[in-house]
């Protein structure tokens, strides 16, 4: 439980971070339509700026919120707004043809949640051809295929989650599964999460940019430190029928699972279930990341134990401010000191606080689930 002092400094960033997106609203798109303003093309200042969102599927409903605020902000300042999306989380194919769409209507920039690396050729092609293009949430590889990033640290996002865990174990024998999300292509977020988590737990990790290849057992140094076996890493593709089923292949692998790693809040839905059949769902801690407002209840009600917040609204705002601003003035987003990307924030959302780990109640996290 945070101090009344520690929540009024978190009442105080998020009324500041919201004043910011409140005066930053623009707006976004996904393939949108003419020029700019007269600073970058020499047109009139009343012309739309044409923006694309492409996000990775509607399927997550964290893709659909990032959506719902590109449209919003998109009201705001005359921004031509087109959306498009994978048909499945990994659908590289229809994110190229609309990054394809984006260049041939002439738009100033292009939002991106890159869905593999098959679309970078496409990214580079569309940098080359005069618009601006940012990733939000998912860096590209690599990762200047996109001029910036606006994104979760998702490695420290994995880290928390991590501590927690390894805190609430006490000691205990950690017996881990982990539920990625893809086992047929590397993707930033998924080996960062992955990788957070394990090195939160206090796990050594052999390549960084790799999942699977730390050792099957030895100690783990968070907490109070112990024992640990990780019994495998499952893909999940980031839903909840691949959760079910990448829990229900390790279960199968190890009944004594009693650590359960998720790729997203969906995924750990999915694991829950597996869990719930087998008898099982009191024994064991599920995290996860996304902090979106269905995964914040099932923090609430033990389906999760603690997820990682992240913001996709302020990155979809924040993203149509920087490419309306560059259209309008020439100036050009910077990353966050210190980083390669704009960290667009995370916060521990749990009602089991540890002893030193930061974390907001699910009632605090509620009031503002994914920047609402």
């Amino acid at each position: 439980m945070l101090s009344s002092k520690a929540s009024r400094s978190v009442a105080t960033r998020l009324f500041a971070a919201g004043a910011v997106l409140t005066l930053g609203a623009v707006s976004l798109s996904a393939c949108g339509g003419s020029s700019s303003g007269p600073s970058a093309s020499g047109g009139s200042a009343d012309e739309k700026v044409g923006v694309s969102l492409i996000v990775k599927t509607t399927t997550n409903p964290f893709f659909v919120s990032m959506q719902e605020g590109a449209k919003k902000a998109a009201e705001t300042d005359g921004v031509d707004l087109k959306l498009a999306a994978g048909k499945a989380d990994g659908d590289e194919e229809t994110q190229i043809q609309a990054i394809e769409n984006a260049i041939s209507k002439g738009d100033k920039g292009i939002l991106i949640t890159p869905n593999g690396p098959s679309v970078v050729d496409a990214l580079k092609k569309a940098k080359d051809a005069g618009l601006f293009v940012i990733a939000l949430d998912t860096p590209p590889d690599p990762a200047d295929a996109a001029d910036i990033t606006f994104a979760t640290d998702n490695f420290a996002a994995g880290e928390l989650i991590g501590k927690w865990t390894a805190a609430q174990l006490d000691g205990k024998k950690a017996t881990i599964a982990l539920l990625d999300l893809f086992d047929d292509k590397v993707v930033s977020v998924d080996y960062n999460r992955d990788q957070g988590f394990l090195t939160g737990m206090g796990i050594d990790t052999a390549d960084k940019k790799k999942n699977g290849d730390e050792a099957k057992t030895g100690k783990y140094t968070g907490g109070k430190g112990g024992e640990y076996e990780i019994v495998g890493s499952q893909a999940s593709q980031g839903a909840e029928d691949g959760g079910r089923t990448a829990m229900e292949t390790l279960l199968a692998k190890n009944p004594n699972v009693n650590v359960v790693y998720t790729i997203n809040e969906p995924a750990a839905a999915g694991a829950f279930e597996a869990l719930k059949s087998a008898g099982k769902e009191k024994d064991v801690l599920v995290v996860s990341v996304d902090g979106g407002c269905t995964g914040v209840n099932n923090v609430k009600s033990g389906v999760i134990g603690a997820t990682a917040q992240q913001y996709p609204v302020k990155m979809a705002e924040l993203g149509v401010k920087a490419i309306v601003d560059l259209a309008k003035t020439g100036n050009k987003p910077a990353n966050s000191p210190g980083l390669d990307f704009y960290n667009t924030g995370v916060e521990l959302v749990t009602d089991k606080p540890a002893d030193g780990i930061k974390s907001i109640t699910t009632t605090e996290a509620s009031e503002i689930c994914w920047g609402k």
